[in-house]
């Protein structure tokens, strides 16, 4: 089907960044919608009970959609929830409406994990492992 085929083929394996990851199973040309970050949209106030306790296990599930509404990918999530963060990332997020795009920033190929910038403003409680020596905490 010709819908099969509006978004690149990406797969879930272990990283060596961080636990789970995402990688490209074919070339991604620079721009294109990888995937929606997928997951149960709530308030703020939610958001910070919810990921108090995700950060206990090094884990950034909810992501800022806007000033009132936040998805926790934890509730409802798909494949991009396994997004590693880089601070030198392949992929960028771009917001619509209440829809986050995950984007290639850059041509990609195939067999390389996917990564983004979190651009987290919290607690900065985890270690950025994006490249040996990287002083980022998230």
């Amino acid at each position: 089907m010709a819908g099969d085929r509006d978004f690149p083929r990406i797969v879930r394996r272990r990283s060596r960044l961080h636990g789970w990851g995402v990688f490209a199973l074919e070339p991604i040309t620079k721009n294109t919608r990888i995937i929606d970050y997928a997951g149960e949209l709530i308030d703020h106030k939610e958001s910070l009970k919810r990921e108090t306790k995700y950060l206990e296990n090094d884990c950034i599930w909810c992501f800022t959609v806007n000033r009132r509404w936040v998805r926790d990918a934890n509730v409802g999530g798909n494949l991009a929830r396994f997004i590693n963060h880089a601070c030198q990332p392949n992929c960028y997020s771009h917001i619509l409406g209440n829809t986050i795009w995950i984007r290639a920033s850059r041509n990609i190929e195939a067999g390389e994990e996917l990564t983004y910038n979190y651009y987290t403003d919290g607690e900065k409680l985890i270690p950025c492992r994006c490249r040996p020596g990287c002083k980022t905490r998230l």
